[in-house]
């Protein structure tokens, strides 16, 4: 789950070195290089608050029109320029251009002038952009690196170092890692309380919940799951929202709360579409397709798992979302006795969770893959896959 980062400060372009006489007029005038520093600083103050709106498409063009000339003169003003372009970039799923950008921008953070603070942001940025594309020790290292940098450089840290912990126990979820991932939540969470951030705090308790969900804890997940809900609402985020209520959904079913569960899954829909955010709209499609699979109807299940993968399928920051619409359209080719066209699905949902790095994703595809081979009459072939899918989770290896 991605989400905008951190809303960028900025450094004022223009500073007196003397203070002002009493009755008197400022010691200097401000000079045209100033006014289009100053003019350009509120510009790109614009094109953030596009992108804390998630209007990523539209925060590109306004940056796009800025003065790339007054950006150049101004150092720190060029840095958070490039911060706002990567997370733009990397929400829109373009992460090589995003990490190209990240990469520029840590470049320009560890340049002389720029504080612990500048290259905190600049390595945590550049950390979420390689998690995403499925690098995560060196996603893990960076925002190591993001939350040490930003404690270390006192006040006005404290988003970075929240957002950093978040993400970071993204990583440590992927990896199976879950004392580290809950610490790490645990530690945003505080921390975002502290803040007294609603934003924050709804992304922090909402990856509270993921972690409880993926613990075999559903009542569990769903009772953070409501909490982030009602902080992302507070915060009138509406794109966490949607995600939120496209796990509620999950979860109610999980628990056997199967209309509840097509409700909101449906309001997460409805939701992401309002908005304009096709993709997440496409993932709670997915989410209505692995209901109705389990719930007995396959032919309805295929053709929402289609559905979302049309729209997902050129997105390299869904690709846990496009192997889990493969797995589940295999799954209700398989319910439909189609074994071959089961098995191609299966076989791609396994190279996209190779991509996304997580042990239990691939372990998913292997479980399906045998059981299709099973149905198929290959029951060696499935015991093997079922025993290799066993040793990739079990963690006693002596």
């Amino acid at each position: 789950m991605i989400d905008a980062g951190p809303a960028a400060h900025f450094d004022v372009c223009v500073e007196s070195t003397a203070a002002p006489r009493a009755f008197s007029a400022p010691s200097f005038a401000p000079t045209p290089a100033d006014l289009i520093c100053s003019r350009t600083a509120s510009e790109l103050a614009e094109a953030q608050a596009l992108a804390d709106a998630h209007r990523y498409a539209d925060a590109l063009q306004a940056l796009a029109d800025l003065d790339a000339e007054a950006a150049a003169g101004a150092p720190h003003l060029a840095l958070r320029i490039l911060h706002c372009e990567g997370w733009c970039l990397m929400q829109l799923g373009r992460l090589k251009e995003a990490e190209a950008v990240f990469e520029r921008g840590r470049t320009l953070a560890e340049s002389p002038g720029h504080g612990e603070l500048d290259r905190a942001e600049a390595a945590f940025r550049l950390g979420a952009c390689r998690l995403l594309r499925g690098q995560v020790s060196n996603a893990i290292s960076l925002l190591s690196v993001a939350i040490n940098l930003a404690q270390r450089g006192g006040g006005g840290g404290e988003a970075t170092r929240i957002r950093a912990h978040e993400w970071r126990a993204r990583c440590h979820v992927v990896q199976r890692e879950w004392e580290a991932a809950q610490a790490d939540a645990e530690r945003a969470h505080e921390l975002a309380t502290a803040l007294g951030d609603p934003r924050l705090l709804g992304l922090a308790t909402m990856q509270c919940s993921v972690i409880a969900e993926r613990r075999g804890a559903p009542l569990v997940a769903l009772f953070y799951a409501e909490r982030a809900l009602g902080f992302a609402r507070e915060a009138h985020d509406r794109r966490t929202e949607a995600r939120l209520l496209n796990n509620i959904g999950g979860l109610q079913f999980l628990i056997g709360q199967t209309a509840e569960a097509v409700a909101q899954l449906k309001e997460s829909f409805a939701l992401s579409l309002d908005i304009g955010n096709d993709a997440d709209a496409a993932q709670a499609v997915s989410s209505l397709a692995q209901v109705h699979l389990r719930s007995g109807a396959p032919s309805l299940a295929e053709e929402q798992a289609r559905y979302a993968l049309s729209i997902l399928d050129d997105r390299d920051d869904y690709v846990d979302e496009r192997g889990n619409a493969h797995l589940v359209l295999g799954r209700a080719l398989l319910d439909q006795g189609r074994h071959s066209e089961a098995l191609a699905e299966f076989a791609t949902a396994e190279e996209l969770y190779e991509r996304l790095g997580s042990a239990s994703h691939v372990a998913a595809a292997w479980v399906a893959n045998a059981d299709a081979l099973r149905a198929g009459g290959d029951v060696d072939a499935a015991a093997d896959l079922y025993r290799r899918a066993a040793d990739a989770l079990q963690d006693v290896h002596f």
